[in-house]
């Protein structure tokens, strides 16, 4: 005997209805993961084109602040970020100032990102003499530089020869030859930053292929995320020869 409620037959349900309902989840299922994962990518996409960016040091041009087998976070929202495809910058909530190491898009190659340190504004009257960098008549103590090839000082006409342009009128064009350790004095234009690596005796840097255009900047390099040796013989180094004492430090 079926049973039934107050108010006539129970209701019952096929078991092709059922088949039917058990059919649909599945499709619902893969819809929240297809918006999950478009919100992800949408998420994605804005964090590094407008607020951070990831970077692998390759060379050691910043040897000392900056290793080989560094990863780093740099910080575009800090310095404004250029849209993709243009010149045009959305302003950041900072402006770049002396001593910033800042990652860039350099002029001389642009499908390369470099990481150099800020060394003149825009203003600045700089110059280098044995070396020694000096900076609106003043001498500079730079803790941070290192010198590995003393002895390596020599003329570049073919990359250094814009420098003419940028000369204090009391130095004639016509006689100066600049090297690697004795240029200048140079005046920096408006919109246009001079950048040094750390590792002076090895760094290709604003000395040689120029000044730098503000909308060419990426981003402040803030923190190292992670750091092994990779010039390590050892198997898997990323795994044995993680730098601990790196890992999530800030960078000066």
């Amino acid at each position: 005997m079926s049973e039934k409620g107050e108010g006539g037959p129970a209701e019952t349900i096929s078991p092709k209805a059922k088949s039917k309902e058990t059919a649909k989840a599945p499709d619902g299922t893969v819809m929240e993961w297809a918006k999950s994962l478009l919100v992800a990518a949408i998420l994605f996409l804005v964090i590094r084109t407008f607020i951070l960016q990831t970077f692998v040091i390759t060379s050691g041009s910043m040897e000392g602040a900056l290793l080989v087998g560094d990863f780093l976070i740099a910080n575009r929202a800090a310095v404004g970020v250029r849209i993709p495809g243009t010149r045009v910058r959305i302003p950041g909530y900072s402006s770049v100032k002396r001593g910033d190491i800042l990652v860039f898009d350099p002029p001389h190659e642009p499908d390369l990102k470099l990481v150099k340190r800020l060394i003149g504004v825009p203003g600045d009257t700089i110059s280098m003499e044995g070396g020694v960098l000096t900076l609106n008549g003043k001498v500079q103590d730079e803790p941070y530089v290192k010198h590995v090839d003393p002895a390596g000082d020599r003329p570049d006409p073919n990359w250094m020869s814009w420098q003419a342009e940028h000369l204090v009128a009391a130095v004639p064009r016509e006689t100066y030859r600049p090297t690697r350790d004795n240029w200048g004095p140079l005046v920096i234009p408006e919109d246009r930053y001079f950048m040094l690596g750390d590792n002076r005796d090895t760094s290709l840097d604003s000395r040689y292929w120029g000044l730098l255009e503000g909308w060419r900047l990426e981003g402040r390099a803030s923190v190292i995320y992670f750091s092994y040796n990779k010039g390590s013989f050892r198997p898997f180094p990323w795994i044995r020869e993680v730098r601990l004492g790196r890992v999530f430090s800030r960078i000066r």
